[in-house]
């Protein structure tokens, strides 16, 4: 079956938030703390808002219906005394349909993103994943990455 993998626009947003809902499932599953069962991270007044900001790039995998999303944040380092200048694409969420796993959706979304990176001059590509998402964590050190930093806390 061929694919696509292109940014999303308004005709997405059915897929995309049957997606959004699958992510915070897993992160409610992992989080209850944290995270309301069976909401969504946006609205669909700001997904439309998200996908026409070049700032923000999402990116879907289309095959016959969106199959997987990259949620994306371009980030500039140049004004931060501290630091090197450099842009950085972060990854907000990366998420593959449940149905599609293992079916390399998330290896071609991710290469995708990588490449959109160094094209549009990114030193990197980072994200965070939470602890728990054993899943997730292996998908990401299959995909080459390495911990940058560790975010720790202390509930109160």
């Amino acid at each position: 079956m061929a694919y696509r993998i292109r940014r999303a626009n308004g005709g997405d947003l059915p897929g995309v938030i049957s997606l959004l809902k699958q992510v915070l499932d897993i992160h409610y599953n992992i989080r209850p703390d944290l995270y309301k069962q069976g909401a969504t991270k946006y609205s669909n007044e700001e997904l439309l808002e998200i996908f026409a900001d070049d700032g923000r790039p999402v990116f879907v995998y289309d095959s016959d219906g969106i199959k997987g999303y990259a949620f994306c944040e371009m980030r500039d380092y140049s004004g931060h005394e501290g630091l090197k200048p450099i842009k950085s694409l972060y990854i907000d969420d990366l998420c593959v349909d449940s149905e599609c796993r293992r079916e390399h959706v998330g290896r071609a979304l991710f290469e995708y993103v990588k490449g959109y990176a160094k094209d549009n001059g990114c030193y990197n590509v980072t994200l965070c994943v939470w602890e728990g998402n054993d899943s997730a964590r292996a998908f990401y050190d299959a995909m080459g990455m390495g911990v940058q930093k560790t975010v720790m806390e202390a509930i109160l």
